[in-house]
């Protein structure tokens, strides 16, 4: 086949190369033969994975067919999963779920009695990420030519890792990566080049690394041809990271020193050998970021910027109006579809608007299977199993819940996204990311639930109960308007002297209380990752949550199954609450988090 030989196209022309013709015709073979492709996977998992303890469990017997897999094997949950996990972690090396050994656990941002779920995985599996990374760029040269005629700003990140007490690695996937010979030895590929240095992505402490290549990217702000980061959270923090820091960034390149808080060895070579005076770029990052109005900052400091390569699917939508504000309206591009637990596909479209973003799920990374969602259903009955719906056998316009058999050792797990089928390339469905089950708020990586906020208030309401106070209501959204964002919890509250509202400590206490009760995703991203901001309480006037109830019967709602929905986003609402606000307080400090120590 030659290089313009390939179904996959766009109007900017054929594959950029013959290496991208190559990963194109992969693609196609893949999703032209995604039943056979499912079938083969599966008898691979189920065929390597025959003598581990959890498939003799099912007397699965050595088969590897279908029909015997989905009428032996049960659909789970993590915490069904827990005790196999807990015994991994503390040290049991026998094939439980995996022939292969279990080489490190990857954390998940989703959490189980509010820490970290552990997701086992073997050293084969970091080539099947790789392998899919390696589908993005051939994609995209589809749709934005001449990328290899400049470099990438991305800025990456490691996060904080832990050993469980058998000795295992437990740390988030993006971290594993980036600290592996896939990434750190990656060959020079012209059409996807970082101005960020590896010591600097690879830096453990948060401000040394963003500093480093927020400067990188600055000395190299006319190369710049994409600007990214891995959540649109993630990109704003950067630039908020510019607006408080560009008078030491500009000093740095007018002098051709570097800040004296860069302490990291290897970090500080590196940036030594790249620092220049160069007064004439200082003096333009003056200029411009002295100015009051930042709107189109991105497209003003890295002028050949063609795109933004940030998920803003799901929770990360939030984000979509700051992200068009800092970028002058710059494409958005969401490129692929993964987690912890596994990485399921890319987007063949990565150009279209975030609105109608569908990833396309590649059958060779694992065996899938769809649970059909209803809205306010389980999806399971109490006479008969759940039927799950095979890869090839979805249906356009109807949402399923993602069930998932992996090479290292989960089997029919419900990872717990909602996605709606809105096509198919070639066999392969196309998906739109809907929403994560069960999740009220959201900020960055965190992922916090319905019970996990209401143990929160709970935990104000006792508090508030040393001062004659209790909670009578409350409702919650997350606010993105500030960077970086923060959860904000509106109070209504009852009190024995109604005129005397509690003073500003027993609130300030109550807004610390809740961050101590949240999960560790959610501390780790106040203390460590700088990604959220203090949680905020707002108190509303009493009688505001009857008038929130009123405005709902006036659009249909049922007064008697009327319940005070704990999350709220509708602007009008929003208007509402916010107009009856009569006092507004601030978490004090910092909550409680040391990197998890498993036991």
């Amino acid at each position: 086949m030659a290089v313009g030989d390939s179904a996959l196209s766009s109007p900017m022309g054929p594959p950029a190369c013959e290496k991208d013709a190559k990963a194109l015709r992969f693609i196609e073979e893949m999703t032209r033969n995604a039943d056979v492709v499912q079938e083969t996977v599966l008898a691979e998992i189920l065929s390597r994975n025959a003598e581990t303890e959890y498939l003799r469990r099912f007397k699965l017997n050595g088969g590897t067919d279908r029909a015997a897999f989905k009428s032996k094997i049960p659909m789970i949950k993590y915490e069904d999963l827990q005790p196999e996990i807990q015994r991994i972690a503390n040290g049991d090396r026998s094939p439980i779920l995996s022939a292969h050994p279990i080489s490190e656990f990857l954390t998940s941002s989703g959490t189980s009695a509010g820490e970290r779920k552990l997701m086992p995985t073997i050293k084969e599996e970091l080539n099947r990420r790789q392998l899919l990374y390696s589908l993005l760029m051939p994609v995209m040269n589809l749709y934005v030519p001449g990328l290899d005629k400049g470099k990438g700003l991305y800025f990456l990140f490691i996060k904080s890792e832990t050993k469980t007490p058998g000795g295992l690695l437990a740390r988030p996937v993006l971290t594993s990566y980036y600290k592996s010979d896939h990434f750190k030895t990656r060959p020079y590929d012209p059409y996807n080049v970082y101005t960020s240095p590896n010591e600097a992505i690879l830096c453990p402490n948060s401000f040394q690394s963003m500093y480093s290549q927020m400067l990188c990217g600055l000395l190299e702000r006319k190369q710049v041809l994409r600007v990214g980061a891995v959540f649109a959270s993630g990109l704003l923090r950067a630039i908020r990271f510019l607006q408080l820091n560009w008078a030491q960034l500009a000093h740095d390149i007018r002098t051709g020193t570097l800040n004296p808080k860069v302490t990291d060895p290897s970090l500080k070579n590196c940036m030594t050998r790249t620092l220049k005076p160069d007064p004439v770029l200082a003096d333009f990052v003056d200029s411009e970021c002295s100015k009051d109005n930042w709107e189109g900052i991105i497209t003003r400091i890295w002028p050949n910027t063609k795109y933004l390569d940030v998920i803003v699917t799901g929770a990360m939508a939030q984000y979509i109006p700051t992200l068009d504000y800092y970028s002058g309206g710059l494409p958005q591009a969401c490129t692929m579809y993964a987690s912890s637990e596994c990485y399921f596909g890319l987007n063949l479209n990565p150009m279209c608007k975030p609105a109608e973003v569908s990833y396309t799920i590649m059958p060779n990374m694992a065996y899938f299977e769809f649970l059909p969602h209803e809205p306010n259903s389980t999806g399971l009955t109490q006479n008969s199993p759940p039927e799950l719906v095979d890869l090839a056998d979805v249906e356009v316009g109807k949402e399923y819940e993602l069930v998932i058999t992996t090479y290292a050792g989960l089997y029919r797990y419900r990872v717990g996204d909602v996605l709606r089928v809105t096509g198919f390339h070639n066999s392969a469905p196309q998906f739109h990311f809907v929403r994560r089950k069960n999740v009220l708020l959201s900020i960055d990586s965190d992922k916090t639930d319905e019970a996990e906020l209401q143990n929160a208030v709970c935990n104000a309401s006792r508090v508030l109960s040393e001062f004659g106070m209790s909670v009578a209501e409350y409702t919650s959204y997350a606010d993105t308007t500030t960077i970086p964002g923060h959860y904000v919890i509106y109070f209504e509250l009852l009190m024995k002297d109604s005129a005397e509202l509690p003073c500003e400590s027993v609130l300030s206490r109550c807004c610390l209380a809740m961050e101590e009760s949240l999960n560790s995703v959610y501390r780790q991203g106040r203390v460590s990752d700088n990604s959220i901001g203090p949680l905020e309480i707002r108190v509303v006037k009493n009688g505001t949550f009857e008038e929130f109830m009123d405005y709902a019967i006036s659009r249909g709602a049922s007064i008697n199954q009327y319940k005070v929905p704990r999350c709220v986003s509708f602007t009008p609402i929003m208007e509402l609450l916010d107009s009856r606000v009569v006092s507004s307080h601030f978490s004090p400090s910092l909550p409680h988090w040391t990197p998890e120590r498993r036991c």
